[in-house]
């Protein structure tokens, strides 16, 4: 079950990505932002940027895996983890 913090980071995520790439873009919170061509490496970097000052985490070596950054729905779900959610 999402919880509140959840639901606002979820929604935070979206509305920078939406910003990003154009709001007359749609994709679902589920869909693979890297695979639908949204996302590059450069705008990868600039995505790991936004979530360490946002959410005042570090993202590590360790932590830059694909299946954590793919979707909105696992962005907001590594933060969590990060931030002991």
């Amino acid at each position: 079950m999402e919880t509140a913090i959840q639901t606002e980071q979820t929604a935070t995520i979206r509305e920078f990505l939406q910003q990003r790439i154009g709001a007359e873009i749609a994709f679902t919170d589920e869909e693979d932002i890297f695979k639908l061509g949204l996302v590059n490496s450069l705008f990868a970097l600039e995505l790991v940027l936004f979530l360490e000052n946002t959410y005042q985490v570090t993202v590590e070596n360790e932590d830059l895996k694909l299946e954590h950054f793919s979707t909105v729905n696992n962005l907001s779900d590594f933060i969590s983890r990060k931030k002991g959610l």
